[in-house]
């Protein structure tokens, strides 16, 4: 239950991204380049921490990791009472980078070990019960957010024109004052599980030796050929999912004209929808080759970004609910297909592919300089790069017949 919490913590905090990317647009006067950052700095902790982590925990064991990726978790949490007191948006990266590092550390270590924890006949339920917990999580922190972060209240140019400096540091204050008491509860509720799991024995895994592994892998090379080109795959997946997710709200007001308290309802029904779609997909995948899934929902997500794109009313919106939907079996697809066929070097290519998670650092402020330049529509053009990459990526593995989903993010 300890273990399976920490699927759940991690979520919440990342699915709040699409919140407070508008939401400290409007309170740091950002441009939507510079809200994209948000992204950036959450999913950069990704590519520095998984592999440092793996040393860390061959060192101090699985539970010292979990220790300290929920004190650092913690940590990043409280950081956001200061930054929001001065409204400095470099302070609230830096509490989100520490955040996400806290969260590497747990995604690294929480992954592997749930599947000891109990009979190995039974592990594959294990795992997939706890990442349910995950799904749950992006269901409720768009419906979290939106009703105790997001005011509702944007001014528009002319309104802040006719304020004195006095008023509009008011609302702008109060504004950015809305996230502290959310992640300071987020903060105590991960140092209540750190002191649970502290006092709780938990059994300790020997793990193979990293230098050896790293070895291994040089020797594999058809099996590195489809660990690269999983990684690219991950890169570009989490990039999509980051973007289109993160910019919903924006996409929401400016498109189809709806307020931010509104398209947060619509950001949930998302999020629910790529819950469904997780599970609607893992049942599919008994009676149909899951490559053949991927590649077919891959493509639909290209035709649903345009008629998003072309569409001018809440048509649009539906699409990107679709969007949600189709992309949310591609993490565990593409992790699954990317670590096939390595044996014992499998849990150092994992901390690979998930340092692919960088994409998430980068593909939002690809988006964020497209809409800058020209407007929110255009920037969705940008992830049907990335779906056209995970379609080639399922057609090199067109030859598998079956995948065992073994993690989901």
């Amino acid at each position: 239950m300890l273990i399976t919490s920490l699927f759940f913590l991690w979520g919440v905090a990342l699915n709040l991204n699409p919140i407070l990317i508008p939401h400290l647009k409007k309170a740091c006067e950002l441009t939507d380049f510079q809200s994209s950052l948000v992204d950036s700095a959450s999913y950069f902790a990704y590519f520095v921490w998984p592999i440092p982590a793996a040393f860390i925990m061959k060192r101090f064991g699985y539970k010292g990791g979990i220790l300290i990726g929920l004190v650092v978790f913690a940590c990043g949490a409280f950081l956001f009472y200061p930054a929001a007191s001065v409204r400095s948006f470099v302070f609230f990266l830096s509490a989100l980078f520490v955040i996400f590092s806290g969260a590497a550390f747990l995604e690294t270590a929480a992954n592997p070990y749930i599947t000891v924890l109990g009979d190995p006949a039974t592990a594959t339920r294990r795992i997939n019960f706890s990442q349910s917990f995950n799904g749950l999580a992006a269901t409720l922190a768009p419906l979290i957010g939106g009703l105790f972060i997001l005011s509702g209240k944007t001014l528009s140019v002319t309104q802040k024109a006719g304020m004195t400096h006095d008023q509009l540091n008011t609302y702008l204050n109060k504004e950015a004052s809305a996230v502290q008491l959310p992640y300071f509860i987020i903060g105590l509720t991960v140092l209540t599980v750190a002191i649970l799991i502290f006092r709780t024995p938990l059994p300790n895994i020997v793990e193979e030796d990293i230098e050896e592994e790293i070895d291994g892998i040089r020797k594999t090379k058809r099996n590195l050929f489809f660990l690269v080109t999983g990684i690219i795959a991950q890169f570009f997946y989490v990039g999509a999912q980051a973007g289109v997710l993160g910019f919903f709200i924006r996409f929401s007001e400016r498109v189809v004209g709806l307020g931010e308290k509104t398209a947060a309802v619509f950001l949930t029904v998302a999020a629910l929808g790529f819950m469904v779609g997780r599970f609607s997909g893992t049942f599919l995948m008994k009676y149909i080759n899951p490559v053949k899934i991927l590649a077919t929902y891959s493509l639909i997500n290209v035709v649903l970004l345009i008629v998003a794109v072309m569409l001018h009313n809440q048509l649009s919106i539906y699409a990107l609910i679709g969007v949600a939907f189709f992309m949310s079996i591609m993490f565990p697809t593409i992790f699954s297909l990317s670590i096939r066929g390595l044996g014992s070097l499998t849990k150092l290519g994992s901390s690979f592919v998930i340092m692919g998670i960088v994409g998430g650092a980068l593909m939002p402020p690809l988006m964020g300089f497209v809409s800058d330049l020209s407007n929110i529509r255009y920037a969705y053009l940008v992830p049907i790069i990335s779906f056209l990459y995970i379609f080639f990526f399922a057609y090199l593995n067109f030859k598998v017949k079956k995948v065992k989903l073994v993690v989901a993010h």
